[in-house]
């Protein structure tokens, strides 16, 4: 008798604990975002979560007692393939629902003592997925190109300076040494950095273009090194692979590289010192061989000074380091460079003309181009529109430049110097600051982009600016 007791209180046991089991696994059925269906071993739909409503549209009353076939708007149910094979389905790519909604699908059998007896799926939203997708595959596109499209036949000049940078460009390009590339914006630190690389051994290979004010700092990371799967919520199944992974046997051209943050600066040294990466996420390195070309148009020395760049990681990017002058130190090119921007323009808009004329190079040659040969390009190019199909030489008054050329006088007769607007000296500044801006961005017909290289700032400092002085 009493083992029989004993027995009927074990089993008392058991089915208490089965009830406490079902009852946990009841309230995450129902709690789970994820959507759940099952069927019974003929394919009858017999129980669903929430979760499952919400996602496809469908109500229980829709599903349930009917075929598994009933929710799939586009596709193959997984539910009878598991049915039919008694193995699991994963990463079935389905639509279901009257609104088709893209789920990813992973389905399994459900086997009692033996028996089949149905088969449970789960369905994950993927819609709001794929246009994260989407919008960063867009957002690449902008920040970087994987073909190098300029050599050194691409860069224009005779000026001393700038073809010895040149000779200096061509010797980098025949060894693997990290080149970091300084000057003002608009000088063309990307052709070199595009040069040296189809000047390489690594022609054939990946090249990578970043431009870190481009990505948000957040994102850096992640988008330089890659992640491993799970590694933040959001990840994408087995991972990602980073730029760096992208890169290597080519070279990545690391543009605007003092807006890197310090913390992601810490990870670059370690690639450029160890030769390895670490995703996001992982504690295996990668070895990678990539070639590093790394550009600034900032005082990265002073940069160090505020705290702003590592001094370590300094030394390691500057191992060869190539200034390329802007052009107001070498206005000899200017008449060369007008010439050469006229052939092109000419190839790209279908004109035919023939030359620009003293009046018109004099002006030209007068001008401090703060947005160096790419302004001047910019100028060449808009005066090529501004003429008539009949006009064949460019004169002083189709350059736009002349919108810039009482600069100075007009900035400074807006701000009142008289006794009755006394002002303080940071009051001023700010005023004529706010002043110069609106005038570079009227300039560059509001091309936030063009403007913040013509001012030599970054584009988030910029922006900065146009909040703080109320600029629409």
């Amino acid at each position: 008798m009493k083992k029989a007791g004993d027995e009927m209180r074990d089993t008392t046991i058991t089915v208490e604990n089965l009830k406490e089991v079902q009852s946990m696994l009841g309230a995450v059925f129902n709690a789970t975002q994820d959507a759940i269906s099952v069927v019974d071993k003929n394919g009858i739909g017999i129980m669903v979560n929430p979760a499952y409503t919400k996602i496809t549209g469908l109500s229980e009353k829709d599903v349930l007692g009917k075929f598994a076939t009933v929710d799939i708007a586009e596709g193959e149910s997984v539910h009878m393939k598991v049915l039919a094979t008694k193995k699991p389905v994963k990463g079935a790519l389905l639509k279901v629902g009257p609104n088709r909604k893209e789920v990813l699908v992973n389905a399994a059998p459900i086997i009692v003592d033996g028996e089949l007896i149905g088969s449970v799926g789960v369905l994950h939203d993927i819609t709001e997925m794929n246009k994260l997708s989407e919008e960063l595959r867009q957002a690449k596109q902008i920040i970087r190109k994987l073909e190098a499209k300029y050599t050194f036949d691409d860069i224009e000049g005779k000026d001393p300076e700038l073809l010895n940078a040149i000779e200096k460009a061509k010797k980098a390009a025949d060894t693997p040494v990290t080149v970091l590339l300084t000057g003002e914006s608009g000088t063309g630190k990307e052709i070199f950095a595009h040069a040296i690389h189809n000047a390489s051994e690594r022609k054939y290979r990946q090249f990578v273009r970043v431009n870190c004010a481009a990505i948000p700092q957040s994102l850096l990371e992640s988008e330089l090194f890659g992640y491993e799967e799970g590694a933040f919520t959001g990840a994408k199944k087995g991972g990602k692979k980073g730029l760096f992974e992208e890169a290597n046997g080519g070279t990545i051209f690391l543009d605007e590289i003092t807006e890197i943050n310090v913390e992601t600066q810490a990870k670059l040294l370690r690639v450029l010192q160890e030769k390895e990466i670490m995703k996001v996420g992982s504690i295996k390195p990668i070895n990678i061989d990539v070639r590093v070309i790394a550009a600034s148009n900032v005082d990265i020395e002073n940069a160090i000074m505020q705290g702003k760049f590592r001094k370590d990681l300094y030394y390691r990017l500057n191992m060869y380091p190539i200034k390329i002058p802007p052009l107001k130190k070498r206005k000899g090119d200017i008449p060369y460079l007008a010439r050469f921007f006229i052939k092109k323009y000419n190839q790209e808009y279908g004109r035919n003309i023939e030359d620009i004329d003293d009046e018109a190079l004099d002006k030209l040659m007068e001008y401090d181009w703060p947005g160096n040969v790419r302004e001047l390009e910019n100028i060449i190019g808009r005066a090529i529109i501004n003429m008539k199909m009949t006009e064949k030489i460019i004169q002083k008054r189709h350059l736009p430049i002349f919108e810039l050329e009482e600069q100075k006088t007009d900035i400074t007769a807006e701000a009142d110097f008289s006794q009755e607007k006394i002002m303080t000296l940071d009051q001023l500044t700010e005023r004529v600051e706010r002043q110069y801006i609106i005038h570079v961005l009227k300039l560059c017909q509001n091309n936030k982009t063009q403007a913040a290289k013509l001012l030599n700032i970054s584009l988030r400092n910029l922006y900065y600016k146009l909040e703080k002085y109320d600029i629409k």
